[in-house]
């Protein structure tokens, strides 16, 4: 990388994500930089809406979201919501991307401004980052967002003397609200048009002499200031000979009065002279008045107490369950009825009238509209499971439910950061494992990366969802929550076990966890966040349903020992084949029957698939299986009860424990594979499918005792 500098900005921008590339011509590039929790996505948010794509970082797995921010009616720029950093001397990867995003000087990534986004209730903590933003001589705006926060709680910050003090212009802003959003735009497009760079913290003369003393000897990869007190502090970034250290470190240790003997006294120098200059300008912002308990601090001593935090965070879990099911049934009902009754007779009736031949009605029939409207009847379930979490989150309860968390991993020895990935794992494995790389120790990455396939994903959800509520009714809520208690509680115990047999040796590691303050959920936020997840999941889920809804209706339209195509009972035909080679394993669990085995294999490929797959087993019904108009719970209580000899219960939870525990699809393989190799990946598969086994056989034949 070379030094970046102020210039025209580029005739085309463009960013990579998934394999494709977007492209806003003739605009500049702007990115949001700020530490975590200081408002940079809701403020992302309000500027683009909807009109956003998330992709990684080039050659990372990091996440960076991008969208187009009309700033003017004839002005458009391209938008960066950078990872939150605590510095810009990374320590890990996700900082590592917000440095190498600001310090870039060619291609389409390079940054014509920066936005730093500063928490105006802890404005000494993102000034800090910000004298290191300062430093790299890109232009710079700044977005003060907090500040009725720091109103509240009685340290107002004087916004036009912070932009004298800085020499950079400072917007106060509520982005939840839109306030100050116009006068951040028109700020932004005065600094495109002026593209004056900002002046560096004066860091205290012993420090401004290495400076000077170190720049002629710098390779042009950085800015020159950036990088010569990066090295000073003891970092050395890609691409900088090693040499450079050790003589930044003599050169610092000459002009220095402070003695310099060990290798982090740098780094702790320049740490003290950036959190100085911080302080002073803070001082002359700032006029602190009594400090005020405020209503976030009276609530965190309840819901982040040592003794009742766990309690309240699963009884809020419990409730989102509760509303979910109970709320979404109706719908589900309706919506399932109409594609299975309507939707399917139409188009059949359709076909026939076309002289389509069977084995194509059946595809259409059984296969398509019943497998995928299946699935699709979970939309109003998915959805308002997405809204409750988003209320959750943008609310700042899942912060603290991830500071409760942490408390019981690390109990068990743990590493402590590994609690967030693990935290995103029960909406999806896949970037939850991708996200295991912002852990710097090796070993946690490994250690944690075996755990999240155990976390209890979206997509399991619907199964769950299904189950319940055809055996439990009422109960359907608890026992969906009681399936992810199950999946904690799994986490726990298997972290507990690999801790003690394979990572013996591994120091615990703490959070480091910024608690935003509790505020009144933004309708547009909740919007584009629920829209964004609900987009996710049927643009996953649609395409693996309709393979899969495929080739389960090919398998089923083999005969094996007699017969024609198409014109075959499923139990008879290549599907009824492998799942009845499969499913003997299952008879100590209770479950020893050919529709859970081809609902179980499919389920290898991806969880989405199960629902379909077994609606569509039953849909092309033999004789056995009873009337193949009968509706699909009365045929699943049937199977149950058959294969369990009468313990229906234990053998439905017994299923739902394997369904929890066992691979969770063979995206999160791929996944695996590239994040800890293939010999790991293929303990863990091991690992997972001998844990279902075990505990959905403990499960049926203690239940059997019971019920």
């Amino acid at each position: 990388m070379s030094e970046s500098c102020c210039g025209p900005s580029n005739s085309e921008s463009s960013v990579k994500s998934s394999g494709a590339t977007a492209t806003l011509t003739g605009a500049a590039t702007v990115v949001l930089v700020g530490n975590p929790n200081v408002g940079k996505s809701t403020l992302f948010n309000a500027a683009t809406g909807a009109r956003q794509r998330v992709g990684n970082w080039p050659g990372t797995t990091v996440e960076v979201t991008e969208g187009p921010w009309k700033t003017a009616p004839d002005s458009m720029i391209r938008l960066l919501d950078l990872p939150g950093a605590h510095s810009l001397l990374p320590a890990a990867p996700d900082e590592a991307v917000t440095r190498d995003a600001l310090l870039t000087d060619s291609g389409p990534d390079r940054p014509d401004l920066v936005v730093a986004v500063v928490d105006a209730a802890n404005l000494a903590r993102s000034l800090y980052l910000l004298s290191q933003i300062l430093e790299t001589g890109v232009p710079t705006v700044v977005a003060m967002t907090m500040t009725d926060v720091a109103a509240g709680r009685g340290a107002p910050v004087d916004a036009d003397r912070l932009a004298k003090v800085l020499g950079v212009p400072v917007v106060p802003l509520v982005a939840r609200g839109g306030t100050g959003m116009p006068a951040l735009a028109e700020a932004v497009d005065t600094a495109l048009s002026d593209r004056s760079k900002p002046i560096a913290p004066h860091l205290g003369a012993d420090v401004e002499t290495a400076i000077a003393a170190l720049e002629p000897q710098l390779p042009d990869h950085y800015p020159a200031r950036w990088l010569a007190l990066a090295l000073l502090a003891g970092d050395t970034p890609p691409g900088v000979p090693a040499e450079l250290t050790t003589i930044a470190r003599t050169t610092l240790a000459e002009s220095s009065d402070q003695p310099m003997d060990s290798e982090d006294d740098g780094e702790i120098l320049i740490a003290e002279r950036r959190y100085a200059w911080a302080h002073d300008v803070r001082a002359a912002v700032v006029t602190d008045a009594e400090m005020r308990t405020t209503r976030s601090d009276r609530v965190d001593r309840i819901v982040t107490h040592r003794w009742l935090g766990v309690p309240i965070f699963l009884a809020v879990m419990w409730l989102v369950f509760e509303l979910t099911t109970t709320v979404a049934k109706p719908l589900q009902d309706t919506l399932g009825g109409f594609f299975t009754g309507p939707v399917a007779d139409g188009a059949a009736d359709f076909l026939k009238t076309l002289h389509a031949p069977q084995p194509l009605i059946g595809l259409v029939r059984d296969g398509f509209i019943n497998g995928v409207g299946q699935v699709l009847s979970f939309v109003p379930l998915m959805l308002i499971m997405f809204v409750l979490l988003a209320l959750l989150e943008d609310s700042g309860y899942m912060a603290r439910a991830a500071f409760v968390a942490d408390r019981l991993m690390r109990s068990i020895g743990l590493p402590g950061r590994a609690v967030l990935p693990l935290i995103v794992g029960f909406g999806c494995n896949v970037p939850a494992i991708a996200g295991t790389r912002v852990l710097s120790n090796p070993r946690h990455r490994l250690l944690t990366a075996l755990l999240i396939p155990f976390t209890s994903c979206n997509a399991r959800l619907v199964v769950y969802v299904l189950l319940a509520g055809i055996f439990f009714g009422s109960q359907a809520g608890t026992v969906v929550f009681a399936m992810y208690l199950a999946s904690i509680l799994l986490v726990v115990g298997i972290g507990y076990l690999l801790r003690n047999i394979m990572f013996r040796d591994m120091a615990d590691e703490p959070l480091v966890l910024d608690l935003p303050p509790y505020r009144r959920p933004s309708l547009q936020v909740l919007g584009v966040h629920t829209w964004q997840k609900m987009r996710g999941f049927l643009t996953t889920a649609s395409g693996i349903i309709v393979a899969t809804v495929t080739g389960i209706w090919l398998l089923a339209s083999i005969p094996v020992g007699g017969g024609s195509f198409g014109e075959v009972q499923p139990e008879h035909s290549a599907l009824g084949a492998v799942s009845s080679a499969v499913s003997p394993a299952f008879a100590p669990a209770g479950f020893d029957d050919w529709h859970a085995g081809a609902a179980l294999v499919s389920g290898f490929v991806a969880k989405e698939a199960v629902v379909a797959t077994i609606s569509q087993s039953y849909s092309m019904a033999d004789p056995g299986d009873g009337p193949a108009d009968a509706p699909l719970s009365d045929q699943l209580r049937d199977t149950f009860r058959h294969s369990s000899g009468g313990h229906t219960i234990p053998a439905v939870l017994a299923f739902m424990m394997f369904l929890l525990a066992y691979t969770p699809c063979m995206t999160t393989l791929a996944v695996l594979r590239n994040t800890i190799g293939l010999r790991m990946t293929l303990m863990s598969v091991a690992l997972q499918l001998s844990v279902a086994w075990v505990l959905a056989v403990a499960v049926f034949q203690i239940g059997r005792l019971f019920w």
